[in-house]
């Protein structure tokens, strides 16, 4: 592996990353800011929870919340919801050490395995440039990445970046984004590598690891997408490299997955953050969840935000214990899952479902209806045909 100079011509920030104050974008900066508290920092948005927008579209909460930079985690501790998840220092320590396993010898085994999946036959890559990614903060890491990028395209050759700094736009905002590794083809296409330490037993991964995984690589895509417009002869890949441990092994192994579905949902889902102005002109005036409020302050300014609520944000959302309390302490059939809150229809509280399905409430035409009343009948007749318990032998009552 050869490392590429830093020498060179300027960094070119894509358009996107350049923010020149409008009237427009500085009225909603002053918003954002006056929501999240005047003393308090915007909390920094990164790949994993622009991922969980995207598996959560409809919840304008998060979506005001996150745009907003306030700090959830904070925000919840402060409702007397603390989020009890994250990850353990053991699995962290596990997922840094398989992470430094695949990238070895300069990334020799991650770029074999790439060639594998993705190179189109022939030999594996010698010659992998691996620049010098290094710069003072993530703003001038992005440049230097951005910069990296164009240079290893022009080059022709296959080049390897190690945690790269990408700078996408949320919000009026930039946020910068940090990828396990991206590769860039001698065509001048560019792959995103996410290294994860979950293992793929038989060259299968538990489907919602993997449906994770491949939402916040389609953050990344999104991300060089915005270099790649500036950069001649530059393709971002829809096909992003996903590493796991092989089996019950630490040997890495991988596969290639399609982005292209979790690339449209985020990027429709960054656009209707880039619209949060229109949900924060919908609350009460004088609004805010700035933690230092009591907890009453903080329940009003919460509940005035639409939520959708699903079991799934147990995992993504530090608000999910809010969330939950409440919508069990209002009865909504959310509590239960996405697929039951759908097959329910207009339905949206457990008091409707059973009063629909006693026949108390609810038009009969209603398919929706007439299919709980049904299974009510049926669950009906199965419990008069149980026998009750028998009684023993000879008629004694055992003690």
């Amino acid at each position: 592996m050869s490392e590429s100079p830093a020498s060179g011509p300027p960094p070119q920030t894509p358009p996107t990353t350049q923010h020149r104050a409008t009237p427009q974008t500085t009225a909603l900066r002053q918003r954002l800011a006056e929501l999240r508290g005047p003393a308090v920092a915007p909390h920094p948005l990164d790949a994993r929870a622009l991922a969980a927008l995207a598996a959560n579209p409809g919840c304008k909460r998060r979506a005001l919340l996150d745009g907003a930079g306030v700090d959830k985690a904070a925000l919840a501790t402060a409702l007397g919801s603390p989020a009890a998840f994250g990850q353990s220092q053991f699995a962290f320590m596990r997922g840094n050490a398989f992470e430094a396993k695949v990238k070895a010898d300069g990334g020799t085994e991650l770029m074999r395995l790439l060639h594998e999946r993705l190179g189109g036959g022939g030999e594996a890559p010698r010659e992998v440039l691996v620049p010098d990614l290094t710069a003072a903060g993530p703003e001038g890491r992005a440049a230097r990445t951005a910069l990296a990028l164009r240079e290893a395209t022009e080059a022709d050759s296959w080049a390897l970046l190690d945690h790269p700094m990408l700078a996408l736009e949320v919000a009026g905002s930039p946020a910068y984004l940090e990828p396990d590794a991206v590769v860039v083809h001698p065509d001048g296409r560019w792959t995103v590598v996410e290294i994860k330490s979950f293992p793929m037993i038989d060259s299968s991964a538990d489907a919602a690891k993997v449906g994770a995984a491949a939402r916040q690589s389609a953050v990344y895509v999104l991300a060089l997408e915005r270099i790649a417009a500036v950069t001649q002869g530059a393709e971002v890949g829809h096909r992003v490299l996903l590493v796991c441990p092989r089996d019950f092994s630490n040997l890495p192994t991988a596969s290639v997955v399609d982005v292209r579905k979790q690339r449209a949902v985020t990027r429709r889902q960054l656009t209707r953050l880039t619209r949060i102005e229109e949900i924060a002109a919908a609350l009460p005036e004088g609004t805010t969840f700035d933690p230092e409020c009591s907890p009453q302050e903080l329940t009003a300014a919460v509940e005035s935000v639409a939520a959708v609520y699903a079991p799934e944000c147990l995992a993504a959302c530090e608000l999910a214990f809010h969330c939950r309390a409440k919508a069990r302490s209002a009865g909504a059939v959310q509590a239960l899952g996405r697929s039951v809150r759908g097959e329910l229809g207009g339905l949206t509280t457990v008091t409707e479902v059973l009063a629909a399905a006693a026949g108390k409430e609810g038009d009969p035409a209603d398919p929706t209806v007439a299919a709980l009343r049904r299974a009510a009948a049926l669950r009906a007749e199965a419990l008069e045909r149980v026998p009750g318990p028998a009684a023993p032998e000879g008629g004694a009552v055992c003690r």
